[in-house]
């Protein structure tokens, strides 16, 4: 069973720019330098966009890890969805849903993963990971609002 992660957040930005900026590698980059990810094969610079690929390198945990993910599915400017094909996980899936609401936009993230190890990586889910990466994607989350938000971008 995949351990769920559900967030939603207003940004007083349209939904275009909030869009981009989720899909944005190079801003990726920016807003994750407290794990120096980087983005180091497939699609490195720019907005990643339906079909492609990412290979990212970062350091979580102590360690260096490599995750690659594809965009497996897109809907511009309302949705797009990425799955692990290479990485640590058993398995990975996140959705990006953007809705206009009153002038805003809300942002849903819904990050599903499953660790490997059976019932061990059950456990360090629940007990740790879970919050560990809920964590790394509300850093990111309130710096897409920053930008979003910022005057110039309205």
């Amino acid at each position: 069973m995949m351990t769920k992660i559900y967030l939603e957040t207003l940004i007083d930005a349209n939904i275009q720019t909030v869009f981009d900026l989720s899909r944005n590698i190079d801003f990726h980059q920016k807003s994750t330098s407290k794990t120096n990810e980087k983005a180091i094969a497939g699609k490195t610079s720019g907005l990643i966009e339906l079909g492609e690929t990412v290979t990212w390198r970062a350091k979580h945990l102590g360690f260096y890890q490599t995750l690659t993910t594809k965009i497996i599915e897109m809907e511009s400017p309302k949705m797009f969805t990425d799955v692990m094909i290479q990485g640590a996980f058993k398995s990975m899936k996140h959705q990006h849903i953007f809705k206009e609401k009153e002038g805003k936009t809300l942002m849903i993230d819904i990050f599903e993963f499953e660790s490997p190890l059976g019932i061990i990586g059950k456990i360090v889910n629940q007990i740790f990971l879970k919050n560990y990466l809920k964590k790394f994607i509300l850093e990111r989350k309130r710096m897409i609002k920053e930008i979003a938000e910022s005057p110039i971008n309205n």
